[in-house]
């Protein structure tokens, strides 16, 4: 049996504000799900230094000034890549 939708007193534009509603909703769910799972990555010192491009002096000072969180087991150092990513601090540059 063959499905079929009947679309009446609907006018063409309508149809894709209603099309453009359900796929911005599915995309931000899709975007939701991405952002928690990339939430729980960890990063390793060098991973963590090579993402942000920095010296390790700099990601240690960082840590001791608790910029940005530090999780360890043992002699182990982890950084949560969200909280790396949230550490990060927007700069308003004065243009001419």
């Amino acid at each position: 049996m063959e499905k079929s939708i009947l679309l009446h007193c609907i006018t063409p534009d309508e149809l894709k504000q209603i099309i453009k509603e359900v796929i911005k909703e599915e995309l931000l769910e899709v975007r939701k799900k991405l952002q928690e799972k990339d939430s729980e990555i960890l990063l390793s010192r060098q991973e963590t230094i090579d993402f942000l491009k920095i010296d390790s002096s700099t990601l240690w000072s960082w840590t001791n000034k608790g910029k940005i969180d530090c999780y360890g087991i043992g002699n182990r150092r982890y950084y949560k890549k969200a909280d790396v990513l949230n550490s990060l601090v927007l700069l308003k540059v004065k243009r001419a």
